[in-house]
């Protein structure tokens, strides 16, 4: 195995252009784990760890070597909420929300959040310099994304206008260190529309639209009508029954969850 350390983004890109399909490594927590269990030999690796400039947090840009340590004690109320529930305290010190976006995981804690705001994955080549994609047209499969040989995920772009209230929660097998059986992102923006997003339960993460249109601009929803959202959200998801849960508990969690997120964010 080789590994390339560049210490600036461009050596980054050049190495990135060198070596296109190479293995990227910046906390490692997804990759190591495929490595030491023979799932993946990569040949060619490029650590991104030093470069500082994927390293920064200003404002709405959140550079792809933002850990979740670090999320965790910003100002984002729901980003802080999710990051607290990502491994343990040395997973959050190595693992970045980059590493999360590219392995596209369905159950990628901090995808529902990017989800839910329409945010931007900001990428960049060598070759062609930087491009932008909505979150759904950067993750496009079970942990596929849109991402060409040759690109690093350099940030998430969040939007202009953020939420008002904003709340995140997931379910799984134990309370604390477990990978997402369900997890949902709720948003109540400035207009009193509603955002909702959930990971594990699709191939990708998803937004429940139909969800979002019952609330329309109803800003303190409540009896009947968080019923009937819980009961679309219940419809709209497109769960899988594995290891973790069945497909049944799936759609039962996901419109409990929503529904408690929604009674939070109300006005």
């Amino acid at each position: 195995m080789e590994i390339v350390r560049p210490t600036t983004l461009d050596d980054a890109l050049a190495a990135r252009d060198a070596l296109p399909g190479a293995d990227l490594l910046a906390g490692g927590t997804d990759l190591m784990v495929e490595v030491n269990f023979h799932h993946r030999e990569p040949e060619h690796v490029i650590a991104l760890r030093r470069v500082s400039e994927i390293a920064g947090w200003e404002g709405r840009r959140i550079g792809a070597g933002v850990t979740w340590t670090r999320m965790e004690k910003g100002p984002l109320r729901a980003l802080a909420q999710l990051s607290r529930t990502v491994g343990s305290p040395q997973i959050r010190n190595a693992g970045t929300i980059g590493g999360n976006i590219g392995t596209a995981s369905p159950a990628g804690d901090g995808l529902p959040y990017l989800a839910a705001l329409d945010a931007e994955i900001e990428v960049a080549s060598a070759g062609r310099g930087v491009r932008r994609l909505r979150w759904d047209e950067f993750l496009v499969g079970v942990k596929q994304t849109a991402l060409r040989p040759d690109e690093i995920i350099i940030a998430a772009i969040l939007p202009e206008v953020m939420p008002v209230a904003e709340e995140f929660a997931k379910v799984g097998v134990r309370n604390a260190m477990v990978i997402s059986t369900v997890s949902a992102c709720v948003m109540r923006m400035p207009d009193s529309t509603w955002r909702i997003a959930l990971g594990s339960v699709a191939p990708t993460v998803i937004r429940a639209r139909r969800a979002e249109e019952l609330l329309g601009t109803t800003a303190a929803p409540r009896g009947s009508l968080l019923a009937e959202v819980a009961d679309a959200v219940a419809a709209e998801v497109r769960p899988i029954t594995d290891h973790r849960a069945t497909e049944a508990y799936r759609r039962h969690a996901s419109g409990v969850l929503v529904r408690r997120l929604v009674g939070r964010c109300a006005a």
